[in-house]
């Protein structure tokens, strides 16, 4: 079990997106990607005041101003990480925080419902890494031409209903040790069994907006589910 008080909840933001320039703050369905998952962060069942954004730019410290969350001015260095956890997530040490839960601003069908049963899921568990999901009912190889997942026995057709389930990331949500960040670990070990527990989320809330084609089809599909999410 863990106490609310204890964990962060956080949003990782920056500008320099090399496929989608300025995806943050560009116009989407007339509000901003920012905009999507502040709102869904302080309608959530968690206290505002553990909420922050993290940030270099001054473009997305001003968005974040307009909530009543916390400003974490994140390091040019660290806005411009692309591998180093410790260097990318710099609040890690200087947050007065046991745990964090990271919320992705790049998903912005996700619901605040799905954002409550992960942060419940989580305080309830006694594991330190927690991770969402989408549950995949198909068959996959690898680049040998190997099949990953069995082939169910009894069956000589490709029958998605037959095979066991796999899972592939879904990229929105995040639960870690705080301190292990500093130990270059995030969400767990990613060796072995359960390290992260696996948390399954719908795959429609996972939409990730990391090409410019899927900016387009995002704004699409947030205009038709936005009174759902």
């Amino acid at each position: 079990m863990k106490n609310i008080s204890d964990v962060a909840f956080i949003v990782q933001s920056r500008l320099n997106s090399e496929r989608v320039p300025q995806k943050m703050i560009r116009d989407f369905c007339g509000t901003t990607l920012l905009d999507v998952v502040l709102n869904k962060l302080v309608q959530a069942k968690i206290p505002n005041n553990q909420i922050y954004l993290s940030a270099h730019e001054d473009e997305l410290i001003q968005i974040g101003n307009r909530y009543p969350i916390n400003i974490h001015k994140r390091s040019w260095e660290s806005a411009n990480c692309d591998n180093g956890i410790d260097v990318m997530f710099d609040w890690w040490d200087k947050l007065p925080y046991k745990y964090v839960v990271m919320v992705s601003g790049c998903n912005p069908l996700l619901k605040v419902s799905t954002i409550d049963n992960f942060v419940s899921e989580y305080l309830k568990s006694d594991y330190d890494g927690l991770f969402s999901v989408i549950k995949k009912k198909n068959y996959f190889w690898n680049l040998d031409g190997e099949m990953i997942n069995e082939w169910p026995e009894g069956q000589d057709l490709l029958n998605t209903k037959a095979v066991e389930p796999t899972y592939e990331a879904g990229h929105c949500l995040y639960g870690s040790l705080m301190s292990s960040i500093g130990e270059g670990k995030w969400c767990g070990t990613w060796k072995g069994i359960n390290s992260p527990v696996l948390f399954e989320v719908d795959e429609l809330e996972t939409f990730d907006i990391d090409y410019e084609w899927q900016f387009e089809v995002g704004e699409l599909l947030y205009a038709r589910h936005n009174k759902k999410v």
